[in-house]
């Protein structure tokens, strides 16, 4: 092939054979702008914090980042304690309906444990009020509330298909952490059944996903899964959340790194080291070798470090050495002191829940 050459016989450098090769392969892409405008906005005001919160337990074991192929019980071990994920049943396929798997139910769970926290401080309501979460008539309007895009249609890969699969998957799923505990010459069986959903309704068109409904969606969030998302729930930044969902891996590694910085800044700890042996078996159980997790880990701690300003991590002989100046949350935002605080940067749990306004509101077509 002749390259090209300009009236004066020299060569343009984007015509160069190496340069069109090197500038195909490392061009920005407009995922990658994205995440650099995200991370330049969160790092001009780092304190400006939208909080979502997530319950402990599913910090310190996660869900699966892939499919599990030909299982219909799922586990993820981390230290004494597992997280058992058993598929739902399909009445009319007569069929398991799947694991849930990847970002969406992770995004899912954000939503549901910040809303549950939102109304667990609302007056007069029972017990029961405060577990029935509305989703809402407009598949859509949902959409956007958890962060994924209506706009990109009804299809296999469409975020709408996909969504409605996931959820049908995590609401079906029986969730549980069992382990084995020993104290002093005791030993016991620990169990806690941490389903998310007791019940459910959903009444969604995935192919008109803007087109409303006659019937409210809505589910009602199980006993112990409510009871553990709300009594010491783990606070993040919604912000964050966003820069990172498009990789389950980032999103499980920002949650844990936020987690354990909590302690490191709060009790003045040393660094602290963490084995790529623990850090698999909480966080890559179903990636291949311990070369391909420490290689994946590396690749998206990048994007960790760019969502959490203040946070250190740096990769040591055998493991990931983790240490913070800041917390993920400022302490005064993460308890919701102050009513200063309050009116300039309104609480996101709030603005979440006002997403009700616009989710119960009919459509034209409604």
């Amino acid at each position: 092939m002749t390259t090209k050459r300009g009236v004066d016989g020299l060569i343009k450098a984007g015509e160069i054979p190496l340069i069109k090769t090197l500038a195909k392969k490392y061009a920005p892409t407009r995922a990658k702008m994205k995440l650099l405008d995200q991370a330049a906005e969160l790092a001009a005001a780092p304190d400006d914090v939208e909080r979502a919160y997530m319950a402990r337990e599913l910090v310190q074991c996660t869900l699966p980042h892939s499919e599990p192929k030909g299982v219909n019980v799922w586990q993820r071990k981390s230290g004494w304690r597992s997280l058992v994920i058993q598929s739902g049943y399909d009445d009319k396929t007569g069929e398991h309906i799947g694991l849930p798997y990847g970002t969406i139910p992770r995004l899912l769970l954000f939503w549901l444990v910040t809303e549950a926290n939102y109304k667990k401080n609302l007056p007069d309501l029972t017990d029961k009020q405060r577990r029935h979460i509305d989703l809402g008539r407009s598949l859509a309007a949902f959409m956007r509330a958890v962060g994924l895009n209506p706009e990109t249609g009804g299809g296999k890969r469409g975020d709408a298909r996909r969504l409605r699969v996931q959820m049908l998957r995590l609401f079906s799923s029986r969730i549980t952490f069992q382990g084995t505990a020993e104290a002093e010459e005791a030993k016991g069986k620990i169990f806690r059944d941490m389903s998310v959903a007791t019940e459910y309704d959903l009444w969604w068109d995935v192919k008109t996903p803007e087109q409303g409904t006659l019937f409210h969606s809505y589910l009602d969030l199980g006993e112990k899964f409510y009871e553990a998302i709300t009594t010491m729930p783990v606070p993040f930044d919604l912000r964050a959340l966003r820069m990172l969902s498009r990789s389950p891996l980032a999103l499980d590694l920002y949650a844990l790194l936020a987690y354990q910085a909590f302690g490191i800044v709060t009790n003045k700890r040393p660094p602290q080291f963490v084995s790529w042996s623990v850090l698999m078996r909480q966080l890559g159980t179903e990636i291949s070798t311990p070369k391909n997790f420490k290689a994946k880990v590396q690749k998206e701690l990048r994007k960790v470090r760019l969502a959490y300003p203040g946070l250190a991590v740096e990769t040591i002989p055998g493991g990931l050495s983790i240490s913070a100046n800041r917390l993920a949350v400022p302490r005064k935002a993460a308890a919701g002191e102050g009513n200063d605080d309050e009116a300039a940067h309104p609480d996101p749990v709030k603005r979440l829940s006002k997403s009700h306004e616009t989710l119960n509101r009919p459509t034209s077509k409604g």
